[in-house]
């Protein structure tokens, strides 16, 4: 495994901290404090504005070919629109175990993603290690969960779809990673989902009431808006540079290990026997799946 390959290793990791973190972090300020769709405005205005900044830092500006734009509107479409609004929506509407236990199902989505829309190949080796990431996932989200809110149709429907618009953009955001610097290419997609989504938050950015904002509110805020969305989105495109699609969307099987191990953290509760097996799970899944040899994506 080469240097860079273990950087991007890493980066996804660190990226999949965070967004175990935010589970219960996001929830400190919504919705009470800031509704979903007006959370992700903010959101996505914030992170559209550093990603351009670094951009011209950085130096890495671009030519984008004509037939490229529409490309990028799609990812700012299905990376950010689609799977941002409807992932903080589905999770207002239905328990957190429903919502974790789907979102589970995007490795599979992903591989499915990349063999219809650019022949990646799938192997019994792939499949196995995705096998155990599901049952690791899935013991780890039943033993130690708690039920928060009540379950509904419409709420999974939301978290299914945006699993499953994710898996469109890690298949589709590669080819162009290759092509073009990752900053220019990630500063596209939030400029196009900008645009897209700032007509379903902008009364809701409106209707924020900012005085009323406490210190963990604002913790939460500042959390979500700059760890969440620019960090994990920065590492996550750092890490599509060398690692394929697939790799990259299986490590969603550790953002529940690390909610766990934060929650434990703050309460100073016992890890149990089922959790430690459920964690062995998933890391014996990551590695399988990581595997270089197993991987061929057609640029």
């Amino acid at each position: 495994m080469s240097g860079k390959t273990k950087i991007s290793h890493a980066a996804i990791l660190v990226a999949n901290l965070i967004y175990g973190a935010n589970f219960s972090i996001v929830k400190i300020a919504m919705p009470e404090y800031i509704k979903p769709a007006g959370f992700i405005t903010l959101r996505v205005a914030f992170a559209a504005v550093l990603f351009w900044i670094l951009e011209k830092v950085s130096r890495t500006s671009m030519k984008i070919e004509k037939q490229d734009y529409f490309k990028l509107f799609l990812l700012g479409l299905f990376g950010v629109a689609i799977n941002q609004l409807l992932f903080f929506e589905g999770l207002s509407r239905t328990s957190n175990i429903n919502a974790a236990l789907i979102m589970t199902s995007n490795p599979v989505l992903v591989i499915l993603m990349a063999g219809l829309l650019v022949g990646e190949r799938i192997t019994s080796v792939r499949v196995g290690g995705i096998l155990l990431g599901i049952a690791g996932a899935s013991c780890l989200i039943l033993m130690s969960g708690t039920k928060r809110g009540n379950a509904s149709m419409q709420g999974d429907a939301m978290i299914f779809v945006n699993a499953l618009s994710y898996a469109i953009y890690l298949v589709q955001v590669k080819p162009l990673m290759r092509k073009y610097n990752a900053w220019v290419v990630i500063r596209w997609t939030f400029f196009f989902g900008f645009i897209l989504v700032l007509p379903f938050g902008w009364k809701q950015v409106q209707a924020i009431n900012w005085t009323s904002f406490t210190n963990a509110v604002w913790f939460s805020f500042i959390f979500v808006l700059f760890c969440t969305t620019f960090l994990a989105y920065l590492l996550n495109a750092y890490g599509l540079q060398y690692l394929s699609p697939s790799v990259v969307s299986f490590y969603i099987y550790l953002q529940p290990v690390f909610a766990t191990v934060i929650s434990l953290f703050i309460s100073h509760e016992q890890l149990s026997v089922w959790q430690g097996v459920a964690c062995l799970l998933i890391f014996t899944g990551v590695y399988l799946v990581s595997k270089p040899a197993v991987v061929r994506i057609n640029g």
